[in-house]
C-alpha cells in the first residue's frame, strides 16, 4: 500500500494539486503524522516561509501553530468554511481528510482564500438573522429542557428528579435553591415541561444582570411614554408575555426592595401594574424562583423582604453540588465532550485515567458550568487523542482538601508525572525551543524552568 508521500511524489497527482493550487490562494497537504508533505508556492508566500527553508518534511505546528490540519487527521472529518487569522488576514479555509480506497486516513489537505471575501456576506447575514429570529422566539417557545433531561444516576440525583416530578404536578411557587454553576434553570425548564402549563411560555430573567432603572419596566411592563425615552407602544413585561405558563426569576436575591413590593402583589392577588398605567391586568402565571444566596439571612439583615420571602418559600428544592454527585461525573463528561465537539467541530477526544482522577478530586465551586468550560479548556489544549489532566487546570488549583491523605498524595504525584510528560513533549515538538515549548503550553518561560526543575 502506498503512503500519501510516495502517492504525492507521483507526476500524474503532482498535477492534479496544481490543479487544486489554481482553483485557490493557498494550499497545503500534511501526511498522518502531521509533516508537511506539499506546499504550493502561494501558500508558501502568505504564511511567509523564510527564503532557502525547505517545509517539506517540517510538522505543519512549527510554521503555523494556529492550523487545525492535525485535528482532521485525528477525526478524519472535513471542516468546511472556517475562519482563520493568517498573518493578521483572515482566511476561509477548507480542510479535508485524505483517505486509501481502504478507507484509512493518510493525511489532509487544506485550501486558503483570501481574495474577495465580500461574496461569502450574504452566508454570514443569512446566518445572523435565522440566529436573531431563533433567540427572539425563544423567549415564547416552550421550554428546552425536560426532567429526562437531567443528567446522572447518583442517589442525590435521582432524589431531584423525584422531587421535581412531584412539584411539577403541583401549580405554586417553587424556590430553587443551590451554588451558582448547578444547574437551577436547567431544573426549572424541566419542572415546566413536566406541568400542566407545559404548552405555555417559559420566560426567563436573571435579576442579577438587569440595572435597577429597568427592573421595572422589564418585569411589570410600561404604559405608552411612560418615561422619556419610553417605547410610544409602550413595552410588555415579561410577567405579562408568561401569562399562562412559568416566570422564573434567576438571582431574586439581587431583586431591589421596592420592586419586592410589586412581585409580592402579583404572587397574592394574580394582577400586574404597568410602570405609568393606572390599570391592573390579570394574568395567570406560575414564579419559580432561584438564587445561591441564604434569603433567611438577607431577611434578617433587612434585605429581603420578610413576607415575599415565605411567599416564595413555600415549596423549595435544595439542588446538590457536584461534589455530592461526583458518581455523574462520567455520564456528564461524556455527554458535554459531544456536545462540545459537535459544537465546535473538534475531533473526538476521551478523557485519560489521570484526566478523570484530577476532576473527581477537584472539588468545583463552579458545579456544572465550570465542569463544561474545564472540558472545553481540555478540548482546545490537548495535543493528543486524550485530554490530560495538565489539560484541565493548572498545577497551582487546589485539587481537595484532602489531598494530605495517601490517595491525594498519590494524584497529586500521577499529577506531576504527566506534567511533566506534557511538558517534554511540547519541548521535542518545539525543537528543544523552551521558550516556544512555554508558549505552546500557555506558560511563561520561567515557569516551565521551576516545573521542570522539580522533577529533578
Amino acid at each position: 500500500m502506498l503512503s500519501l508521500r510516495q502517492l504525492i511524489q507521483q507526476d500524474s497527482n503532482h498535477n492534479l494539486l496544481d490543479l487544486l493550487s489554481s482553483l485557490c490562494q493557498g494550499s497545503i497537504a500534511v501526511d498522518e503524522q502531521g509533516l508537511i508533505l506539499w506546499m504550493s508556492d502561494a501558500y508558501r508566500s502568505l504564511i511567509n516561509v523564510p527564503e532557502g527553508l525547505d517545509p517539506i518534511g517540517r510538522p505543519v505546528e512549527e510554521l503555523l501553530p494556529t492550523t487545525q490540519l492535525p485535528r482532521v487527521v485525528q477525526s478524519g472529518k472535513p471542516s468546511f468554511v472556517d475562519l482563520m487569522q493568517i498573518n493578521n488576514r483572515w482566511c476561509v479555509v477548507t480542510r479535508l481528510p485524505i483517505r486509501n480506497p481502504e478507507n484509512v486516513v493518510l493525511g489532509a489537505i487544506g485550501f486558503v482564500f483570501y481574495d474577495d471575501l465580500d461574496s461569502l456576506q450574504p452566508l454570514f447575514d443569512k446566518f445572523a438573522r435565522l440566529r436573531r429570529k431563533f433567540e427572539d422566539e425563544k423567549i415564547l417557545r416552550p421550554s428546552r429542557y425536560a426532567l429526562d433531561d437531567m443528567i446522572g444516576s447518583a442517589p442525590a440525583t435521582e432524589q431531584l428528579r423525584r422531587q421535581a416530578l412531584r412539584a411539577a404536578q403541583l401549580d405554586t411557587t417553587l424556590l430553587l435553591l443551590g451554588e451558582t454553576g448547578t444547574g437551577k434553570e436547567l431544573l426549572a425548564q424541566g419542572i415546566h415541561h413536566a406541568s400542566p402549563r407545559r404548552a405555555g411560555p417559559f420566560v426567563g430573567i436573571n435579576m442579577g444582570a438587569l440595572p435597577e432603572s429597568l427592573v421595572e419596566s422589564e418585569l411589570f411592563g410600561s404604559a405608552p411614554g411612560a418615561y422619556t425615552g419610553a417605547n410610544r407602544a409602550g413595552r410588555v413585561g415579561k410577567i405579562q408575555l408568561a401569562d399562562g405558563g412559568t416566570l422564573f426569576l434567576d438571582e431574586i436575591a439581587e431583586m431591589p426592595l421596592t420592586m419586592q413590593a410589586k412581585l409580592l402583589r402579583v404572587l397574592q392577588e394574580r394582577e400586574v401594574e404597568a410602570l405609568g398605567s393606572n390599570q391592573l391586568q390579570k394574568v395567570d402565571v406560575r414564579i419559580i424562583a432561584a438564587t445561591a444566596k441564604d434569603l433567611k439571612q438577607l431577611v434578617q439583615t433587612g434585605e429581603f423582604r420578610e413576607d415575599l420571602y415565605y411567599r416564595l418559600n413555600v415549596l423549595p428544592i435544595q439542588i446538590p453540588p457536584l461534589r455530592e454527585r461526583l458518581a455523574d461525573l462520567p455520564e456528564l463528561t461524556e455527554f458535554m465532550l459531544t456536545q462540545i465537539q459537535r459544537q465546535s467541530q473538534l475531533p473526538e477526544l476521551s478523557l485519560s485515567a489521570t484526566a478523570m482522577e484530577w476532576l473527581t478530586h477537584y472539588r468545583w465551586p463552579g458545579n456544572i458550568r465550570e465542569l463544561r468550560n474545564r472540558l472545553e479548556r481540555g478540548c482546545v489544549m490537548a495535543e493528543g487523542q486524550q485530554i490530560e489532566a495538565l489539560d484541565l487546570g493548572s498545577d497551582d488549583e487546589a485539587i481537595t482538601d484532602a489531598d494530605t491523605d495517601s490517595a491525594g498524595t498519590d494524584l497529586k504525584h500521577v499529577r506531576m508525572e504527566a506534567e511533566y510528560q506534557r511538558i517534554q513533549q511540547a519541548i521535542t515538538q518545539c525543537n528543544g525551543n523552551k521558550t516556544a515549548a512555554a508558549k505552546r503550553l500557555g506558560i511563561s518561560r520561567a515557569s516551565l524552568y521551576q516545573k521542570l526543575s522539580s522533577h529533578r
